[in-house]
């Protein structure tokens, strides 16, 4: 009798372990530092607004959410509790010193994943690492409008489900430094623009199909950006928020 119940406390001690390990939310880290050393670069209003929609996702589908707007935050052991680091309308200098490059870069290198929502591209202008892991770095924008979105993949989790087009209201970036690698899910034709300095502007690459979203495997990590969110209601909209968050499963390993 005594033999045959060791076996038993095994399997209970084993499972009491593993349970709550398994159990544990994965943490996403929610990032909104927008610095200049002067003071006068552009901080969007919608900052709030995507904390608080991205609270929510967490709530709903089972990751825990953590805001800061402190680059101290970059250190390697405080950067691997994350599953991943969503930099929502950061802009300029994201980071204080190269030691917290260095580790948000080891982050990325160990396979953690990275979301970028809309002014990303416009944060670390001077460092090509940062252009090439995020997919290129903020050249400009038109006046805000309305434009028509296609989707390029229908297959991935942030378009899996989307109409084939859409009309948006919003900033129609464009980047530079594109990283030829990424593979783009939603684009556009800048014909469709009013573009009052069209004429001032460098000549696009990309012809009628400009990316607006994509996504690409870099140095082990798994990187995901969207252009699209400047307005504050773009964080109640339930088309931009589907993206919002098949870009953040995915980017933490949960393939739909």
């Amino acid at each position: 009798m005594q033999r045959r119940s060791i076996p038993a406390i095994c399997l209970l001690l084993i499972v009491a372990v593993t349970l709550p390990l398994a159990a544990a939310p994965k943490r996403v880290l929610v990032y909104t530092r927008n610095y200049t050393p002067d003071g006068k670069g552009y901080v969007h209003a919608n900052l709030a607004d995507s904390v608080a929609a991205i609270r929510k996702l967490g709530a709903e589908h089972g990751f825990a959410v953590e805001h800061s707007d402190d680059p101290a935050i970059f250190t390697s052991p405080e950067l691997k509790t994350f599953s991943v680091i969503v930099f929502a309308s950061t802009n300029n200098e994201a980071f204080a010193n190269d030691a917290q490059r260095a580790a948000f870069q080891a982050y990325i290198r160990g396979g953690g994943g990275f979301v970028g929502i809309h002014s990303a591209t416009g944060s670390e202008r001077q460092w090509e690492w940062y252009w090439k892991m995020i997919g290129g770095s903020f050249d400009y924008h038109p006046p805000l409008q309305k434009f028509l979105v296609r989707v390029a993949d229908a297959s991935h989790p942030a378009t899996k489900g989307l109409p084939a087009s859409f009309e948006w209201e919003d900033e129609f970036y464009f980047q530079k430094h594109t990283n030829p690698d990424v593979k783009p899910l939603l684009v556009a034709d800048p014909a469709q623009l009013k573009d009052p300095k069209k004429a001032e502007r460098p000549a696009n690459a990309f012809g009628n199909a400009v990316p607006l979203a994509w996504y690409h495997v870099f140095e082990g990590g798994r990187i995901y950006y969207i252009a699209l969110g400047h307005k504050n209601e773009h964080y109640q909209n339930p088309l931009f928020l589907r993206q919002v968050l098949g870009g953040i499963e995915w980017a933490m390993g949960r393939d739909r």
